[in-house]
């Protein structure tokens, strides 16, 4: 769940309040491993902004 949100493009401050945790640091250092979706979903946002 908490990738999903993540993945989800739910403001990563937000998913460590609703965990719980003290810092998004270690939020981020736990949940934020990058599936290749991911890396492909940011590749064509990136593409589309630099090339129409």
């Amino acid at each position: 769940m908490r990738l999903a949100l993540l993945a989800a493009n739910v403001n990563p401050k937000i998913v460590s309040e609703r965990l719980g945790h003290s810092t998004i640091v270690l939020t981020l250092d736990t949940y934020s491993h990058v599936p290749p979706t991911m890396q492909r979903a940011a590749a064509d946002q990136l593409e589309a902004m630099l090339f129409g």
